[in-house]
């Protein structure tokens, strides 16, 4: 018997009430557009096809490269780098299916099996393929020029080939990236798993009832000041229940990315990061110098505005993302949030909103909070020759309306990008939040301009203020918190308590004297996934929320022609360096005041909320 991803879901009696009754029929994603299901012959039929083909591949090309590249215009390149990406598509299916099966469910055993084993196989596949970006690489400059001007073919991935030439100093000799690769199954990929098993198994007991994370979290969002604080304590007693094991993690991935920075000759503990965004380090260090020196203006200010609407000398933290008294806190149904985010993108392009409705109408989405799900929210690219996924929490809160469009315009960025196939289709840091933030953004204007009275007005700008300054200056305070964890950590090993002191002293000075940091809160460094997944990822949030800001006044200029261009950046992917896509749009964030601008449009919506409360 065929066990299908449907099937196979364990759904708590609670939460599926709740969907059912207060937010409507909530969609599950339909996994068959990858592999029908977990023991499907295809699914085994194609994990063996993947290292017969890499091998094969390895046989052929390797040792050959820089011969096929001297022959010009009648070698080989093209028809090797055709099909290495026609093998990287395939094993990107197959990872794509396990990975989007476990994340529903990373409680399941058989999921779990599924993920560690496809994990296992496809590392194995790769590493007969690790040769060949290596000794494309090692071809002269010259060679490899002339070869890319020669044959069409090859020279059709001239972008990759650019791309691939930038990791040159940092390539280390074959034998040991095929270690590095291999052992990385049991490194730091075993060392994800275990957070993401360990987070997924945590409850947080509240009166009496014992809750998964998500919904937890959901909690400190709430109109009650009770509700909030007996969250934020029962986050606090499991997170420092289990600090042992997430100080381990956090010790352990700090030091294995010590040592392959080392190796590979980075002199700054984010440079990996930069090269693979394709930035330079420059532009980060302003982009977070500017909104270090920001924090006065936006947050400090905006949380002392808020202490004072709920009454308060002094919020606690579990207050920063309460409701305001006056904010409507009716649940919205699946079905309005939909045709919310729709609405607004169908505003600014029909072609926008067309593709984003392919997610609801062919269930590319899971959106219901259930026991053992993989807890926040992502749009899974998968391959070019499929579609994106959507993974939600959803709880009808007005947040989840704006996740949604934010993942949404993630899904509509990947689908146009797939054009580009399987190799550039991808697209670096620096623009992979572009059209997520411009969605929320979207979604956001058309809402504000749907208001009828001035309370709705200020509760609806409160709640876009909050959501920048959680992008924008909660996610560099995030950099900054990695970047002092990774610094000290070269020392020797932390502990819990060194830790949560760095997360402290982060927080406290992002968030401003407004906002008091009670005991228990010096543990929530433990639960965000980016720490462990994707070191100094995190200021790619604040870089594509600054962005839009500039994108979205240039768009409010335009009279024309605005759409044509921002569908040309997002079917691009990553062909280009985002200083090519942006200059069409008259955008150069090199310049010194480009990060300045974005935060003025911060400042901006608070100066208004000041206004509608004098």
């Amino acid at each position: 018997m065929h066990i299908t991803i449907h099937e196979t879901v364990s759904r708590s009696p609670v939460l599926a009430a709740a969907g059912e009754n207060a937010l409507g029929a909530l969609p599950e994603w339909n996994l068959t557009d990858l592999y029908p299901s977990i023991d499907s012959p295809q699914l085994a039929a194609d994990i063996a096809r993947s290292a017969e083909l890499s091998v094969a591949f390895e046989k052929r090309w390797r040792g050959n490269l820089e011969a096929e590249a001297l022959k010009g215009a009648n070698g080989g390149l093209g028809v090797a780098i055709k099909e290495f990406e026609a093998i990287e598509e395939l094993m990107g299916r197959i990872g794509s299916f396990a990975g989007l099966v476990y994340a529903g469910d990373t409680s399941d055993p058989q999921r779990v099996k599924l993920y560690g084993d496809v994990q296992e196989k496809l590392t194995d596949a790769g590493t007969h393929l690790i040769f060949f970006g290596l000794e494309l690489n090692n071809i002269p400059d010259e060679t490899l020029a002339a070869a890319l001007d020669a044959d069409p073919a090859f020279g059709h991935y001239r972008p990759w080939v650019e791309d691939l030439r930038k990791d040159k100093p940092h390539q280390l000799e074959d034998r040991v990236e095929q270690l590095f690769h291999e052992k990385s199954v049991t490194g730091r990929g075993a060392w994800n798993r275990l957070f993401d098993e360990t987070i997924t198994d945590l409850r947080f007991e509240i009166d009496g009832e014992k809750l998964p994370i998500e919904p937890t979290l959901n909690k400190l969002q709430d109109q009650n000041p009770e509700v909030r604080r007996k969250a934020a304590e029962a986050l606090a007693a499991t997170f420092g229940q289990h600090l042992r094991t997430f100080t381990l993690v956090t010790n352990t991935l700090a030091k294995d990315l010590d040592i392959s920075n080392r190796w590979r000759s980075f002199s700054d503990i984010a440079d990996f990061r930069h090269l693979s965004n394709r930035v330079e380090r420059e532009v980060v260090d302003a982009l977070a110098a500017a909104v270090r020196d920001a924090y006065p203006r936006i947050s400090h200010r905006y949380y002392r505005m808020k202490a004072r609407w709920l009454g308060m000398d002094q919020m606690n933290h579990w207050d920063r993302n309460a409701p305001l008294p006056q904010t409507p806190q009716a649940t919205i149904p699946w079905d309005d949030a939909r045709n919310t985010v729709l609405s607004a993108y169908r505003q600014f392009s029909p072609e926008m909103a067309d593709i984003a409705r392919k997610f609801f109408d062919l269930n590319w989405i899971d959106a219901p909070v259930r026991a053992g799900k993989s807890p926040g929210a992502f749009a899974h690219p998968t391959v070019p020759s499929a579609h994106p996924y959507v993974l939600l929490n959803y709880l009808g809160k007005p947040r989840d309306v704006m996740t949604l469009a934010h993942e949404l315009g993630h899904g509509v960025h990947q689908v146009l990008a797939g054009s580009q196939g399987a190799l550039m289709a991808s697209t670096p840091l620096t623009l992979a939040e572009t059209a997520s933030v411009f969605g929320e953004m979207l979604t956001f204007r058309s809402l504000l301009e749907k208001t009828s009275s001035q309370a709705e007005r200020k509760a609806m700008l409160a709640q876009k203020v909050e959501d920048m300054i959680n992008t924008v200056v909660r996610q560099i305070a995030f950099y900054e918190f990695e970047r002092r964890i990774h610094t000290e950590r070269r020392s020797g090993e932390l502990t819990a308590d060194q830790i949560g002191e760095i997360w402290l002293a982060v927080q406290s000075e992002s968030l401003g004297d407004a906002i008091a940091l009670r005991p228990g809160y010096e543990t929530f460094w433990t639960y965000i996934p980016h720490f462990i997944h994707s070191p100094f990822y995190v200021y790619a949030y604040a870089f594509g929320d600054c962005l839009v800001n500039s994108l979205y006044a240039v768009y409010s200029k335009a009279e024309h022609g605005f759409q044509e261009k921002y569908f040309a950046m997002l079917r691009a992917g990553g062909s280009k360096h985002y200083s090519e896509l942006l200059a069409p749009f008259g955008l150069d964030a090199r310049e010194p005041d480009f990060w300045q601008r974005g935060l003025a449009v911060i400042e901006g919506l608070i100066d208004e909320l000041e206004t509608l409360d004098a």
